[in-house]
């Protein structure tokens, strides 16, 4: 019998408006002018009808159904502000799930940003940030930590158990696992008692990402054949992670496709069948013990086809913009200006500098798609005018 475990990120960043290079020293507002304040509360408010109220509503029903289903989220602060501001009945929805006492709030940065590679002071505070509004809005304490993207290597492990986290999550790369199943407990490298869960990144991506791909052979997936995958990898497991972005309900997988009505013919399966149980990290770390060490050296993620960092530090203007941010960073902070230091970490949120990306092929695509710019180099001149502008004010 192996533990289940759903883990959804719920995520969605302010997106730069149009921002040229004539608006340095004069307009200040990167996010908030007319038009991009009306985007960035049109998007949440056409993804909370695709995905956020629609998939809610289908979790609370199956809490209420099944006394034993649980599952995890981590949702970022800029995304809960958003909520506050654009649609306080979503986050009421998402209210109504943690009082049921069956749902993990795991921590993560507030601004969804890389603060966790190029600044130990800036990751912590995020950190911090973030525990203190998921209390505030969910009473949650969270022992468990998720960073952007699942970004993950020794040195963020250290960083992480520097700051009292149980465990991580993480994405189980295959050069790094080597031989080794994703599906057990393990521990990070010289940190005995930080804990690292791995995303199945086989069995997640085919409900997150082929869903709906009716050229993929396995098309059309159903619940009992994904139910029957499952009791195969469960064979010899103590847990099988599945994590995607929250996003994959409705509005990447739109409702059409069936995607509803497969998760919750799922978790009615699984339940039924009594050969695994749902439940959450937290509850794992009373239930396994860790089988190995998970030893990675380099920066890992849970993005493209590498696994690397790469769709956010693949080429030069990515470089460079993340350099020139972080490199003002004692600046902005002596300002002790809160406007200035929002805009700062605003500008931290790593979806600025995937847009920036110019990979091509099937990663491509991904990027293309997730993008508001017009192009790579339309976001990297946006994010540097701001960026001017920002060094502008701090020379006030």
């Amino acid at each position: 019998m192996a533990a289940i475990q759903f883990y959804f990120h719920v995520h969605q960043p302010f997106r730069l408006r149009k921002y040229d290079a004539l608006q340095v020293s004069y307009d200040h507002n990167y996010f908030h002018d007319q038009e991009y304040l009306n985007l960035n509360k049109k998007v949440v408010n056409k993804i909370a009808n695709k995905c956020y109220l629609p998939m809610n509503n289908v979790l609370l029903n199956l809490l209420n159904r099944f006394p034993n289903f649980a599952f995890s989220f981590s949702i970022t602060g800029i995304l809960i502000e958003q909520l506050e501001w654009y649609a306080p009945q979503v986050l009421e929805s998402f209210v109504r799930l943690a009082n049921t006492g069956r749902v993990e709030f795991i921590s993560e940065t507030f601004y969804h940003s890389l603060a966790g590679i190029y600044s130990q002071d800036e990751f912590a505070q995020q950190v911090e940030a973030q525990n203190q509004k998921l209390f505030k809005i969910f009473g949650a304490k969270p022992k468990v930590f998720r960073n952007t993207e699942l970004i993950y290597s020794n040195d963020i492990a250290q960083k992480v158990a520097d700051l009292g986290f149980d465990a991580i999550l993480a994405e189980g790369v295959d050069r790094y696992l080597d031989w080794r199943s994703p599906n057990y407990l393990y521990q990070a490298k010289n940190l005995p008692k930080l804990k690292v869960f791995l995303k199945n990144y086989k069995l997640s991506d085919d409900i997150a990402f082929r869903f709906s791909q009716k050229s993929w052979s396995e098309w059309p997936l159903t619940a009992s054949k994904f139910q029957h995958w499952i009791n195969m990898a469960g064979i010899n497991a103590d847990m099988i992670n599945l994590f995607m972005d929250f996003e994959t309900f409705g509005e990447h997988q739109w409702e059409d496709t069936g995607i509803f009505a497969f998760f919750e013919k799922l978790v009615e399966y699984v339940t039924s069948d009594g050969k695994h149980f749902f439940t959450t990290p937290s509850k794992s770390l009373q239930l396994f013990d860790s089988k190995d060490t998970y030893d990675v050296p380099e920066l890992t993620s849970w993005a493209d086809t590498e696994r690397d960092l790469t769709a956010w530090r693949g080429n030069a203007i990515q470089w460079s913009s993340l350099e020139n941010l972080y490199e003002i960073e004692n600046k902005v902070k002596a300002k002790k200006d809160p406007q200035l230091l929002h805009d700062w970490r605003l500008l931290q949120t790593s979806d600025h500098f995937y847009y920036m990306c110019t990979k091509w092929w099937n990663d491509g695509d991904v990027h293309a798609y997730f993008s508001p710019m017009d192009s790579p180099f339309d976001g990297y001149n946006r994010f540097n005018n701001a960026l001017a502008d920002l060094i502008w004010r701090l020379d006030q």
